[in-house]
Protein backbone atom coordinates (compact mmCIF):
# COMPACT_ATOMS: atom_id res chain seq x y z
CA UNK A 1 0.00 0.00 0.00
CA UNK A 2 1.54 3.51 -1.30
CA UNK A 3 1.06 5.91 1.75
CA UNK A 4 -0.46 9.24 0.98
CA UNK A 5 1.95 12.54 0.35
CA UNK A 6 0.30 15.17 2.01
CA UNK A 7 2.45 17.59 0.50
CA UNK A 8 0.62 17.35 -2.54
CA UNK A 9 -3.25 18.84 -0.73
CA UNK A 10 -3.85 22.40 -2.00
CA UNK A 11 -4.17 23.33 1.27
CA UNK A 12 -0.51 21.80 2.39
CA UNK A 13 1.26 25.06 3.94
CA UNK A 14 5.12 24.15 3.88
CA UNK A 15 6.10 24.17 7.66
CA UNK A 16 7.86 26.89 9.43
CA UNK A 17 6.42 29.63 6.55
CA UNK A 18 4.81 32.86 8.20
CA UNK A 19 1.68 31.34 6.63
CA UNK A 20 2.48 28.00 8.88
CA UNK A 21 3.00 30.22 11.96
CA UNK A 22 -0.44 32.41 11.57
CA UNK A 23 -2.35 28.58 11.06
CA UNK A 24 -0.86 27.12 13.75
CA UNK A 25 -1.14 30.09 16.18
CA UNK A 26 -5.11 30.05 15.22
CA UNK A 27 -5.61 26.17 15.54
CA UNK A 28 -3.78 25.88 18.85
CA UNK A 29 -2.63 29.29 20.02
CA UNK A 30 0.65 27.91 21.88
CA UNK A 31 3.65 26.63 20.05
CA UNK A 32 3.50 23.40 21.69
CA UNK A 33 3.91 19.60 20.16
CA UNK A 34 0.80 17.45 19.84
CA UNK A 35 2.13 14.23 19.74
CA UNK A 36 3.14 12.04 22.20
CA UNK A 37 6.25 11.07 22.69
CA UNK A 38 9.49 10.34 25.37
CA UNK A 39 12.58 12.42 24.60
CA UNK A 40 15.73 10.65 25.85
CA UNK A 41 18.39 12.63 28.17
CA UNK A 42 20.69 14.45 27.93
CA UNK A 43 19.37 16.41 24.41
CA UNK A 44 19.16 19.56 22.60
CA UNK A 45 16.61 21.31 24.01
CA UNK A 46 17.08 20.76 27.64
CA UNK A 47 21.03 21.38 27.28
CA UNK A 48 19.99 24.90 25.31
CA UNK A 49 17.66 25.74 28.39
CA UNK A 50 20.63 25.56 30.65
CA UNK A 51 22.97 27.29 28.78
CA UNK A 52 20.53 30.26 28.68
CA UNK A 53 20.51 30.26 31.72
CA UNK A 54 23.89 30.51 32.28
CA UNK A 55 24.22 33.81 29.91
CA UNK A 56 21.14 35.59 30.82
CA UNK A 57 21.42 35.91 34.55
CA UNK A 58 20.57 39.56 35.45
CA UNK A 59 21.13 40.89 32.01
CA UNK A 60 18.96 42.25 29.21
CA UNK A 61 17.88 40.15 27.02
CA UNK A 62 16.38 39.69 23.53
CA UNK A 63 14.23 36.89 22.44
CA UNK A 64 14.22 36.17 18.41
CA UNK A 65 11.05 33.97 17.80
CA UNK A 66 9.11 34.02 21.08
CA UNK A 67 6.54 32.40 19.87
CA UNK A 68 3.50 32.32 22.87
CA UNK A 69 6.33 33.72 25.04
CA UNK A 70 6.16 30.73 27.23
CA UNK A 71 10.36 30.84 26.96
CA UNK A 72 10.26 34.09 27.48
CA UNK A 73 8.15 34.27 30.91
CA UNK A 74 10.41 31.45 31.81
CA UNK A 75 13.64 33.16 31.22
CA UNK A 76 12.16 36.44 32.92
CA UNK A 77 12.96 34.81 36.57
CA UNK A 78 16.59 35.19 35.81
CA UNK A 79 17.02 37.77 33.40
CA UNK A 80 16.88 41.65 34.68
CA UNK A 81 14.91 42.36 31.38
CA UNK A 82 13.67 40.40 28.49
CA UNK A 83 12.19 41.60 25.13
CA UNK A 84 10.28 38.88 23.03
CA UNK A 85 10.00 39.17 18.99
CA UNK A 86 7.98 37.10 16.85
CA UNK A 87 5.98 37.44 13.46
CA UNK A 88 2.82 35.63 14.87
CA UNK A 89 0.67 38.16 16.13
CA UNK A 90 -1.73 36.12 17.77
CA UNK A 91 1.47 35.01 19.26
CA UNK A 92 2.27 38.22 20.89
CA UNK A 93 -1.58 38.97 22.07
CA UNK A 94 -0.99 35.77 24.38
CA UNK A 95 2.17 36.61 26.03
CA UNK A 96 1.31 40.59 26.47
CA UNK A 97 -2.10 39.22 28.29
CA UNK A 98 0.36 37.58 30.86
CA UNK A 99 1.62 40.94 32.67
CA UNK A 100 4.80 40.78 34.28
CA UNK A 101 6.92 44.25 34.61
CA UNK A 102 10.29 42.95 33.30
CA UNK A 103 8.93 41.28 29.98
CA UNK A 104 7.62 43.17 27.28
CA UNK A 105 7.13 41.89 23.59
CA UNK A 106 7.42 43.43 20.19
CA UNK A 107 5.31 41.97 16.81
CA UNK A 108 8.00 42.18 13.75
CA UNK A 109 9.37 40.28 11.01
CA UNK A 110 13.19 39.58 10.96
CA UNK A 111 13.70 40.40 7.42
CA UNK A 112 12.26 43.67 7.39
CA UNK A 113 14.55 44.37 10.58
CA UNK A 114 14.86 45.02 14.06
CA UNK A 115 13.80 47.68 15.65
CA UNK A 116 16.41 48.02 18.34
CA UNK A 117 19.54 50.28 19.18
CA UNK A 118 22.46 49.25 17.85
CA UNK A 119 24.37 47.24 21.55
CA UNK A 120 20.97 47.41 23.65
CA UNK A 121 21.16 44.21 24.66
CA UNK A 122 23.51 42.24 26.79
CA UNK A 123 22.59 38.91 25.16
CA UNK A 124 20.02 36.87 23.07
CA UNK A 125 19.17 33.73 21.98
CA UNK A 126 16.95 32.29 19.07
CA UNK A 127 14.93 29.16 20.40
CA UNK A 128 13.76 27.34 16.88
CA UNK A 129 13.53 30.69 15.37
CA UNK A 130 14.26 32.47 12.38
CA UNK A 131 18.33 31.93 11.37
CA UNK A 132 18.53 34.89 9.46
CA UNK A 133 18.10 36.96 12.55
CA UNK A 134 22.10 36.57 13.31
CA UNK A 135 22.83 39.07 10.06
CA UNK A 136 21.44 41.54 12.75
CA UNK A 137 21.81 40.84 15.83
CA UNK A 138 25.80 41.31 15.33
CA UNK A 139 24.61 45.06 15.84
CA UNK A 140 22.12 44.39 19.00
CA UNK A 141 24.15 42.55 21.14
CA UNK A 142 26.98 44.31 22.83
CA UNK A 143 30.86 43.54 21.79
CA UNK A 144 31.94 40.06 23.71
CA UNK A 145 27.87 39.48 24.96
CA UNK A 146 26.96 35.70 23.51
CA UNK A 147 24.13 34.67 21.78
CA UNK A 148 22.72 31.08 21.89
CA UNK A 149 20.75 29.36 19.00
CA UNK A 150 18.80 26.28 19.18
CA UNK A 151 17.95 24.93 15.52
CA UNK A 152 16.56 21.89 14.17
CA UNK A 153 18.89 18.88 13.27
CA UNK A 154 19.38 17.68 9.74
CA UNK A 155 18.97 14.09 11.02
CA UNK A 156 15.77 15.05 12.57
CA UNK A 157 13.30 11.84 12.31
CA UNK A 158 15.81 10.17 9.64
CA UNK A 159 13.92 7.17 10.19
CA UNK A 160 10.60 8.29 9.38
CA UNK A 161 11.07 8.38 5.49
CA UNK A 162 12.46 5.29 5.39
CA UNK A 163 9.63 3.74 7.56
CA UNK A 164 6.76 5.10 6.02
CA UNK A 165 7.43 6.02 2.57
CA UNK A 166 5.69 9.09 0.90
CA UNK A 167 4.05 10.47 3.94
CA UNK A 168 7.21 11.15 5.06
CA UNK A 169 9.93 12.50 2.50
CA UNK A 170 13.70 11.74 2.85
CA UNK A 171 15.97 15.13 3.51
CA UNK A 172 18.90 15.49 1.42
CA UNK A 173 22.09 16.53 2.42
CA UNK A 174 22.57 19.42 5.37
CA UNK A 175 20.29 22.10 4.28
CA UNK A 176 19.80 23.84 7.89
CA UNK A 177 23.70 23.38 9.14
CA UNK A 178 24.70 24.84 5.51
CA UNK A 179 22.68 27.83 5.53
CA UNK A 180 23.34 28.21 9.67
CA UNK A 181 27.43 28.34 9.05
CA UNK A 182 26.74 30.44 6.08
CA UNK A 183 25.12 33.35 7.84
CA UNK A 184 27.23 32.64 10.67
CA UNK A 185 30.34 33.39 8.46
CA UNK A 186 28.97 36.48 6.82
CA UNK A 187 28.31 37.89 10.33
CA UNK A 188 32.44 37.86 11.04
CA UNK A 189 31.68 37.20 14.85
CA UNK A 190 34.70 37.01 17.13
CA UNK A 191 33.65 33.27 17.71
CA UNK A 192 30.96 30.98 16.66
CA UNK A 193 30.74 27.34 17.12
CA UNK A 194 27.62 25.10 16.35
CA UNK A 195 27.31 21.48 18.11
CA UNK A 196 25.16 18.79 17.12
CA UNK A 197 22.99 16.96 19.91
CA UNK A 198 21.49 13.73 19.00
CA UNK A 199 19.64 11.14 21.01
CA UNK A 200 16.29 9.08 20.38
CA UNK A 201 12.65 10.33 20.70
CA UNK A 202 10.19 7.50 20.87
CA UNK A 203 6.72 8.24 19.75
CA UNK A 204 4.04 6.45 21.44
CA UNK A 205 1.51 5.25 19.16
CA UNK A 206 0.60 5.10 15.01
CA UNK A 207 -1.47 8.79 16.05
CA UNK A 208 1.83 10.45 17.17
CA UNK A 209 3.46 9.29 13.60
CA UNK A 210 0.36 11.60 11.83
CA UNK A 211 0.16 14.54 14.45
CA UNK A 212 3.69 14.33 14.05
CA UNK A 213 3.16 14.87 10.05
CA UNK A 214 0.57 16.98 10.40
CA UNK A 215 1.75 19.44 13.33
CA UNK A 216 0.74 22.86 12.24
CA UNK A 217 -1.09 21.87 9.08
CA UNK A 218 -4.98 22.39 8.70
CA UNK A 219 -7.10 20.02 10.20
CA UNK A 220 -8.22 18.26 7.69
CA UNK A 221 -5.15 17.46 6.23
CA UNK A 222 -4.80 14.95 9.35
CA UNK A 223 -8.61 13.39 9.13
CA UNK A 224 -7.25 12.48 5.35
CA UNK A 225 -4.74 10.84 6.04
CA UNK A 226 -6.26 9.39 9.56
CA UNK A 227 -8.89 7.74 7.06
CA UNK A 228 -6.79 6.56 4.15
CA UNK A 229 -3.50 5.21 6.49
CA UNK A 230 -4.33 4.75 9.46
CA UNK A 231 -4.44 0.90 9.18
CA UNK A 232 -1.04 0.85 7.10
CA UNK A 233 0.71 3.06 9.56
CA UNK A 234 -0.50 1.15 12.67
CA UNK A 235 0.96 -1.89 10.98
CA UNK A 236 4.77 -0.47 10.09
CA UNK A 237 4.25 1.29 13.84
CA UNK A 238 3.83 -2.11 15.37
CA UNK A 239 6.60 -3.82 13.49
CA UNK A 240 9.58 -1.66 14.32
CA UNK A 241 8.11 -0.54 18.04
CA UNK A 242 10.06 -1.42 20.96
CA UNK A 243 8.54 -1.39 24.45
CA UNK A 244 9.24 2.55 24.69
CA UNK A 245 7.20 3.11 21.62
CA UNK A 246 9.11 3.95 17.91
CA UNK A 247 12.36 5.16 18.20
CA UNK A 248 13.45 8.21 15.86
CA UNK A 249 16.35 10.63 15.83
CA UNK A 250 16.11 12.88 17.79
CA UNK A 251 18.45 16.05 16.40
CA UNK A 252 18.84 20.02 17.31
CA UNK A 253 22.14 22.09 16.52
CA UNK A 254 23.18 24.21 19.06
CA UNK A 255 24.82 27.57 18.20
CA UNK A 256 27.35 29.55 20.48
CA UNK A 257 28.66 32.60 19.43
CA UNK A 258 30.43 35.68 20.96
CA UNK A 259 29.93 39.06 19.40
Amino acid sequence: MVLTNPTTFTNWLPPHSIAWYKQLSQIQNEYTYPWNSTITEPNGETIFEHEVNQIIANKKVLDIGCGDGSFTFQCSSVAKEIVGFDVTDSFIQVGQNNEKPNVSFVIGNVKIGLPFKRNEFDCAYIRKGPTSAYLQLKNLVKTKGEILGLHPGDDMGKELSLLFPNLFLPSIGTPILTSITQKLEQCQFSDFKIEIINCIEYLHSALDVIKLRCFGQHPSIYKRILKNDLLEISRIFEQNATKDGLPITFSRYIVKVVV
